[in-house]
């Protein structure tokens, strides 16, 4: 179970209590489990840093936020969009590389937190700088001292003043940093629950097919054990649950089925699925023409240029900025970017 999106089952609804029946006999009820009130709303409201003796634990458990990441396209893509623009325009230096960065860039966007790590040559000096995974570092009970934890008793110590931290601000711990696209967790959740629940519904072959209802009685028998037999030995019903009913002389409305799948037939998959993408790319303030995001309207959404240049006018460069701490860390101007310019046109 994604220790994030199934966490917080907190409040259970009570099972239902069984009706007595009518005079008449007719008797409902309900089935099913009982399902919870509130499905993960109330895990981001004990964001604390737990001190275990060593280290601070981080506010939110990494492992189940990694894989939030990919739990929509849009929230993985808009991550990876954004790296891959802090990549366009970082100058590589000899003691960070580009593939170096990328990692440090990436554990930013996608945790709030990264690390470089400062290997050291043999007379003292830095030989480079390696990003170590924001996943697993831990800090220590006076903030400068650095664990890597893959697992139980699989840990390891850093060397003081080998590790630099850049975090984004939390107003509610100064340990680590939270991600901004925290608050559009929930959305990148119900889009995933949408889509997982839109494929169960095909997949189990409720979706399609019809009823085949005779009531007339003078047929002859051996033609409807004809025609149950060309049923049963067509392709269709091995894909879709079709139905054969014989009763003979019934009335018209003397059967009726409702089927539970007409509930999900009538959903509201596609705008659940433009909420929540409109609330994950407001999360990660990236315009939707960069996204590739297909217009509802004639109009469309605009000027490709125009917004990839106020993008990075308005997010790229303060991103950008705040990286720039590193190099007060080193001492030297490891981390230079050129300006974002788009590609001229032939």
């Amino acid at each position: 179970m994604n220790a994030l999106s199934r966490l917080a089952q907190i409040f259970r609804a009570p099972a239902p209590s069984k009706p007595a029946a009518p005079a008449g006999g007719v008797e409902a009820f309900t089935f099913g489990d009982p399902t919870p009130v509130l499905d993960g709303g109330e895990i981001l409201d004990y964001l604390e840093c737990w001190f275990n003796g060593r280290w601070y634990e981080p506010p939110i458990n990494l492992d189940g936020l990694a894989r939030s990441t990919r739990a929509s396209v849009y929230l993985q893509s808009g991550l990876t969009f954004k790296r891959n623009m802090l990549s366009r325009t970082f100058i590589p230096h000899r003691l960070l590389d580009r593939e170096a960065f990328e990692q440090f860039a990436l554990d930013w966007l996608w945790c709030g937190n990264a690390y470089l790590e400062r290997r050291r040559n043999r007379l003292g000096g830095t030989l480079s700088l390696q990003p170590a995974l924001a996943k697993y570092m831990r800090r220590g009970q006076d903030l400068d001292r650095y664990f890597m934890v893959r697992g139980w008793q699989d840990e390891h110590e850093f060397e003081a003043g080998t590790i630099c931290h850049i975090r984004e601000a939390d107003i509610n711990q100064e340990v680590y940093g939270l991600p901004e696209w925290l608050a559009a967790l929930q959305s990148a959740l119900l889009n995933e629950s949408a889509t997982l629940f839109r494929r169960r519904y095909y997949l189990n072959g409720s979706h399609a097919g019809f009823i085949l209802y005779m009531s007339d009685a003078a047929q002859n028998e051996k033609d409807v054990n004809a025609l149950r037999e060309a049923l049963r030995s067509a392709k269709g019903p091995g894909n879709f649950r079709n139905l054969f009913l014989y009763s003979p002389s019934g009335k018209k409305d003397g059967i009726q089925v409702i089927p539970v799948s007409e509930v999900a037939a009538k959903d509201e998959f596609g705008n659940i699925k433009n909420i929540t993408r409109d609330d994950m790319l407001a999360g990660l303030r990236i315009p939707p023409q960069l996204m590739g995001v297909v217009p509802q309207n004639a109009g469309g959404f605009g000027s490709v240029k125009d917004a990839a240049l106020v993008y990075a006018a308005n997010e790229l460069e303060p991103i950008q900025a705040r990286m720039l701490a590193v190099n007060e860390w080193v001492g030297e101007e490891v981390i230079r970017f050129r300006p974002y310019e788009l590609a001229a046109q032939a």
